[in-house]
């Protein structure tokens, strides 16, 4: 479901990681690594938002480099921040997530945003929100569409404990029939959600310092 090879990212002079390469089917897997190390940059080249500069990657047996579009339908991204839009409501967050997968918000997706406590934040703008709040509704997209993989950084960020148990059962659920994709520094998470844990090293080589 989530395959990446020889994966490479430069900035300037600086190669921060290379050929990199990883092959995972349904099941949540964790990466873990020291900060600094590059986990946001590779969470977000496989999510399309920056451009690996070697290497492709599929998502669902699409590749993002020759087929950007179906890749990206097959895909659910939290970032780390959730702050794409900052005078976006929630509501309007969901409708234009399931307009761009052509399809509509349904029961399953509001009923998740309602486990998270999301009902008295639904019209206010994201710049009005916690980041705790900001995920849950990033969190909640990712049933929209119903997508094969799901790509988390630090989805955990931000979350008290009643919503790190829907978290936990979110990403169990998902994991059974999905890829699981998301950084983590927490390893009580990463254990709650039966993920299989990763570094840098486990992908091909370290990151270069």
């Amino acid at each position: 479901m989530l395959r990446f090879e020889n994966l490479t990212k430069r900035f300037g002079t600086r190669t921060l990681f290379e050929n990199l390469h990883f092959d995972a089917q349904a099941g949540c897997v964790a990466l873990s690594d020291e900060n600094g190390s590059g986990k946001s940059t590779l969470l977000g080249m496989l999510a399309g938002t920056l451009e690996a500069d070697d290497g492709d990657i599929w998502l669902d047996g699409h590749s993002l480099r020759d087929a950007p579009l179906a890749a990206k339908a097959a895909l659910a991204y939290v970032p780390d921040d959730c702050l794409a839009y900052p005078f976006q409501t929630g509501r309007a967050l969901l409708d234009l997530v399931a307009s761009a997968k052509k399809t509509r918000v349904d029961a399953s997706v509001l009923d998740l945003a309602h486990r998270f406590g999301l009902a008295p934040h639904m019209e206010k703008r994201f710049e009005q929100m916690s980041l705790g709040t900001r995920r849950k509704f990033f969190l909640s997209a990712t049933l929209i569409g119903a997508p094969r993989v799901i790509i988390a950084d630090e989805p955990g960020n931000g979350l008290d404990a009643a919503a790190r148990a829907v978290l936990i059962d979110l990403f169990t659920t998902l994991g059974k029939d999905r890829c699981v994709f998301f950084s983590s520094h927490d390893p009580e998470l990463t254990r709650a959600c039966h993920a299989t844990t990763v570094g840098f090293a486990d992908l091909g080589q370290h990151p270069a310092s």
